[in-house]
């Protein structure tokens, strides 16, 4: 299992940004697509955003227009960049890679 360092979670106000970042071995981050998952209590893990190799980016509708994932490469980092948060918003991010790897996850937490 490749260790993925994630940082970035906290508590933030309705209409808020945060920023999540994940490092990645090297190998690893010029290999695969990468992205964010979310857990909100009581549900289920869902896709947030992935980015691929060359840049390519996929958004789930609920957050499209508010978040925006990126990779550095010289960095070997992968942002999300979270925008206009919402209470629904609230949940623990894990960053993923397309090989199955997983982050211990961020809280992100969206109240007043």
């Amino acid at each position: 299992q490749v260790q993925l360092v994630e940082s970035g979670g906290g508590l933030v106000q309705p209409g808020g940004s945060l920023r999540l970042s994940c490092a990645a071995p090297g190998i690893i981050f010029s290999s695969y697509t990468m992205g964010w998952y979310r857990q909100a209590p009581g549900k289920e893990r869902e896709l947030v955003a992935t980015v691929s190799t060359d840049g390519i980016t996929n958004y789930a509708d609920s957050v499209k227009g508010r978040f925006t994932i990126s990779r550095d490469k010289a960095k070997r980092t992968v942002y999300l960049q979270m925008n206009s948060l919402k209470p629904e918003d609230t949940a623990v991010y894990y960053c993923w890679t397309r090989r199955g790897d997983w982050g211990q996850g961020t809280q992100v937490t969206v109240s007043s």
